[in-house]
Order: structure tokens, then C-alpha cells, then sequence
């Protein structure tokens, strides 16, 4: 009699579990959104928590409606990890987790709003998978800290959302869920890399999605699903309890950081949690109190990197850019193109120090017969490479093509022995102080990039378009600056195509191998109508201003009739 593996087994117990807790919410969850349902999904954060205290809207009412998106957003995509809207009805009133002379109603500065969290995150009494089969049936002990800060704030947990094995990769799907797609397009990825089941929740089943972003994972799926996403400094937002894709790896920390569906949203969530003092709950966490900023007026010094030296972004994405330079500047900010320290070389230096152990960590608690993104896969023979034949075809790289970021890549990419470690992190501080000098010479407040230079990818192209793609984001981390992305556009397949013998032109011809196999896996008009953003990137610690910033562009935008309005599912 055939037996499943443990993965098999594994993988079957917990897709199973999610479909017995969606079997049992109540019948409601099940059917169309009524219009007192819409009344309540339109609500604010704001309006949300002041109506939920004032007694007028209550936690049933609340979570019926936003379970009714939850059923359809997982119906429509697969974005769930797990499921706790009875768990969150039936709970009971906060009890504060920590000793403090904090008032009740500093307590309930969340009170009523859902919130979604990202399956690395721990939930005392529920499995933090990662997306890995072997942390099945094992519960967490404790809640990471931004779980009891939402609980003493009154929010309401009532999901976790997927991320593909390890949070790693430029899809999200796993044996242990299967794949989550598009809401915009069912062929295309939720968004790469860690976060693409919550940015659909911050877009359909929840106000707030709380991700981890270590090269992307927040930014990324937020440009891709049309939502609002910031990348914060490590330190300002809570992260105690949360699992990173490298455990140990401080050289380029995890950052847990929320996604929104509306930028007022994001900003009073922010405002709000910090408010609860995170330091009291996390003793990692910098205590900055909310420092309020008023860009309104100001002429702002803004500086743009159109491209990083690896992928050139491609048309829509090169458009959304432009568009939001050009509202900018009609609004008489000064908008300058700025050459920064080489990104290429700095996210080299990152993508090193996070493989330094060979991938170790990474891999370790993957099964055998457990798949993975065909990036991660790829990720795995390159470490697995001799060095000696690696230091060979960067050889031949560089003479017959003289494409030196890939060849720079394989001969750099290999296990590092604890002084070549140390090196990097003395170049990484170098880096970071170069960039320091670049901005300062340059006088600027914030710059501005694309987050991806490609919008969501078509379902299994992510192996040409490699993880080497997301320079535009991973260099912030690698900086801890603090980096938002916003919805701009959508793909428009007129005026965003390809010239017909773009293969045959100098740009093509120019690039190297990551960017042409980028570029081989764009079709605007198989993307039409997918969302694209930009990135908004300002200092360390400016998480107050770089929101503030992200409302210029946006107030710009609507300013020149380009507001973008998102779909609604």
C-alpha cells in the first residue's frame, strides 16, 4: 500500500486544516458583499476604530464583512495560510501583555480594524510554517511582539497569508499551499518574493497586512497588486518573533514592515503603532516617538535613478517613473537624474553577505522531495559550483561578452570563510557611506526609483528573471533606508509595447544576460491593465517623512488627472 512521504503527508494535514476552518466560518462569510457590507469595507482606519469604540459598529459586523473578501480573495487566488476569523470573534477584550501605565484607551488605538499576518510571524498556539512541510504541527510557544502590540491596541487578527518555502523567490507558491496568484490576472504572480499573499489581503480581506522585507518582499508584491507597502529602518517597527529566511543574518537584517490598500491608512496604522511604544514590547526596537511632518507647500529636492546597472526598467514601469517626475516638477519641485555609488556593486555585496554560509540556514529545512522556486533552485547549483569552474566561466563571460555584473556574480557567489565575511560588512559600510556622500552633495530630501524594472511576471518565468532583478529594492536594505512604494498606473499594452525589432536594437545588444533575460519575459500586451509603482526612498529613520512624501507624489499625481483608482474584485 503506497504511503505518502512526510512532506506529502505534511503538505495534505495542512491544507486540509485551512479548508476545515473556511468550511466552518459562519454562512455569511460565504456570500456576496451586501451594501451594508461595502459601507463598512469603505471605512477608513480611522473611521473604523472610532465607530467600533463608540459601540456602533460591532466586532461581528466587522469581521463578517471582511470575511466574506477573505472567502473570495481565497477562492479567486489561494492567499491563505490560515484561518482565525472565529478565533477572532469569540475573542475578548485585550489584557494588556506588558507592565505599563498606559491608559485603556491608549490601548485601543486599534480597535476593530483587521489585520492579516504573514505566515513567519508567531502566533502563540498556531504553526509558522515559512512555507516549510517540516513546521507543520508545531505550534508556536509565544506571540512575536507586533502580535500582543496589535492585540493591546484591540486589533483584530483574523489571517495569516502564504510565502513560498524559505520566503525566498520571485514567486509565491509551495508544495505546502499551493500557488498564489494575481487578483489583476490569475496567469500572473501574486508579487515575488515573500509577501504576495498578504499584499492581495491588504488589497481585498484586511486593512493591514504585516510582511518581513528583506530584499523586496513587502515593496515588491505591493507593486505588483496596485497597494501601498514601506520598507522601514531596522529598529523602528517591531520584529522580536519573527522568522527570517536566513536565521542568524544580521548583514542585511529582515525588516517586519505593513502593506496597505489606502496611503492615509498606512500612515495613521504607523502612527499608531508607535504610539503604543513598540520598545515596550520589543527591546530591539530604537524608542523614537511619531514625529509629525508637513511636506505641504515645501519645494523638495528629488532625485532619480532611472536605471541600476543590471536591468533596464522596461517600458511601464519606465513610464510611471516619468509621470510621476513630470507631476513633480509641475508642482515646482526640483527634479534631478542622480548617479548614484553603482548599485551593481553594493547588491553584490549584499546578495554575498546573505549566502555567506553557502545557504546553509536557507536550506536546511527543506525535504527532499519539497520543490522550490526554480530561482532558489538555481540560487543552489550556483553555490554548489566548484569555485574553480565558477572563476572559469566568469572568465569566458567577460571575454566573449564582456557582461561583467554576471560574471562578477559567479565568481564572487560561493561560501565565505569568516574573514572574507568580515571584509564584506567593512565594504558594506563603505558603500553605505559613499551613498551618504552622494546624497549629501547632491542636497536632496528623497529619491525616487522603480521598485521592479518589470511589472507582476507570468507564472513560471521566474527563472529568467532571477532574483538579481530586484537591485532597485534589495540596495535599501542593504542601506537601511526606509523605502515606500505607491500604485501609479497600469500596463497599457499601446503604449508600453516593445518596439517590434527591440531584440535587434543597441539597448537590447547592450545589456547582459540578467537583463535580456528579463526583458524575454515582457509582453505588454499579455500584461495590460497590471498595476505598476514607484519607490519613494528617503533615510534611515525617516519612516514620518518618507510617508509624507509618498502623499506629494500621489497628490501630484491626482493634481495632473492621473490619480491611480484601483479595480475593485
Amino acid at each position: 500500500m503506497f504511503s505518502p512521504s512526510p512532506h506529502r503527508r505534511d503538505c495534505i494535514v495542512k491544507q486540509q486544516e485551512r479548508q476545515r476552518h473556511l468550511d466552518a466560518l459562519p454562512v455569511p462569510c460565504t456570500e456576496n458583499c451586501t451594501e451594508e457590507d461595502n459601507k463598512v469595507l469603505d471605512l477608513s482606519l480611522t473611521e473604523l476604530v472610532q465607530r467600533h469604540e463608540a459601540g456602533s459598529l460591532s466586532t461581528s459586523a466587522i469581521l463578517q464583512s471582511y470575511g466574506k473578501k477573505v472567502v473570495s480573495a481565497q477562492k479567486a487566488t489561494n492567499c491563505l495560510a490560515g484561518v482565525m476569523l472565529r478565533e477572532a470573534l469569540s475573542s475578548k477584550p485585550p489584557v494588556s501583555s506588558i507592565d505599563s501605565d498606559q491608559s485603556h484607551e491608549h490601548h485601543r488605538l486599534l480597535s476593530g480594524v483587521p489585520v492579516s499576518i504573514k505566515d513567519c510571524i508567531d502566533i502563540e498556539g498556531y504553526d509558522t510554517t515559512l512555507g516549510y512541510s517540516c513546521r507543520v504541527n508545531k505550534p508556536a510557544t509565544s506571540s512575536a511582539a507586533i502580535v500582543r502590540l496589535l492585540r493591546d491596541a484591540g486589533a483584530l487578527i483574523h489571517v495569516k497569508t502564504t510565502t513560498p518555502p524559505g520566503m525566498l523567490g520571485l514567486e509565491t507558491s509551495s508544495d505546502l499551499f499551493g500557488r498564489t496568484s494575481n487578483p489583476y490576472n490569475s496567469k500572473f504572480v501574486s508579487g515575488a518574493s515573500t509577501g504576495g499573499g498578504g499584499a492581495l489581503l491588504a488589497s481585498r480581506g484586511s486593512v493591514i497586512e504585516i510582511g518581513t522585507d528583506i530584499g523586496g518582499s513587502v515593496r515588491l508584491p505591493a507593486h505588483c497588486c496596485g497597494v501601498y507597502g514601506m520598507r522601514s529602518s531596522v529598529g523602528r517597527f517591531p520584529s522580536l518573533g519573527t522568522l527570517p529566511p536566513m536565521p542568524g543574518l544580521e548583514f542585511v537584517a529582515t525588516t517586519c514592515s505593513p502593506m496597505a490598500r489606502r496611503l492615509d491608512d498606512l500612515e495613521e496604522f504607523w502612527k499608531r503603532v508607535v504610539e503604543m511604544k513598540p520598545w515596550d514590547y520589543d527591546h530591539t526596537c530604537v524608542p523614537i516617538p511619531w514625529r509629525p511632518v508637513n511636506l505641504e507647500g515645501k519645494k523638495l529636492r528629488w532625485g532619480i535613478v532611472w536605471e541600476d546597472g543590471i536591468v533596464p526598467p522596461s517600458p511601464a514601469c519606465r513610464r510611471a517613473l516619468e509621470w510621476v517626475s513630470d507631476a513633480l516638477t509641475k508642482q515646482g519641485h526640483e527634479v534631478i537624474d542622480l548617479t548614484p555609488p553603482s548599485i551593481a556593486d553594493g547588491f553584490s555585496v549584499g546578495l554575498q553577505l546573505c549566502f555567506s554560509d553557502g545557504g546553509a540556514g536557507f536550506f536546511a529545512p527543506v525535504r527532499k522531495d519539497e520543490k522550490l522556486d526554480p530561482v532558489v533552485t538555481g540560487v543552489k547549483s550556483l553555490l554548489g559550483m566548484p569555485l574553480f569552474v565558477k572563476q572559469f566561466l566568469a572568465m569566458l563571460t567577460r571575454g566573449l561578452t564582456g557582461d561583467e555584473v554576471w560574471a562578477s556574480m559567479l565568481e564572487k557567489f560561493h561560501t565565505k570563510t569568516s574573514g572574507e565575511e568580515r571584509a564584506l560588512v567593512v565594504a558594506r559600510e563603505e558603500y553605505r557611506a559613499r551613498w551618504h556622500e552622494a546624497w549629501e552633495a547632491e542636497g536632496l530630501d528623497f529619491v525616487l526609483t522603480v521598485p521592479h524594472p518589470l511589472p507582476a511576471i507570468p507564472t513560471g518565468t521566474a527563472e529568467k528573471v532571477t532574483l538579481t532583478s530586484c537591485g532597485y529594492m534589495m540596495i535599501f536594505n542593504i542601506l537601511d533606508y526606509v523605502a515606500g512604494v505607491l500604485p501609479v498606473s497600469f500596463v497599457d499594452k499601446e503604449s508600453d509595447s516593445l518596439p517590434k525589432d527591440f531584440m535587434k536594437s543597441e539597448e537590447y545588444k547592450r545589456m547582459g544576460a540578467i537583463g535580456k533575460g528579463a526583458y524575454s519575459v515582457y509582453d505588454a500586451e499579455a500584461m495590460h491593465g497590471l498595476p505598476v509603482g514607484v519607490q519613494v526612498v528617503g533615510r534611515r529613520f525617516e519612516e514620518e517623512r518618507v510617508l509624507q512624501a509618498m502623499k506629494v507624489v500621489e497628490d501630484a499625481l491626482e493634481e495632473c488627472g492621473r490619480k491611480f483608482t484601483p479595480r475593485e474584485f
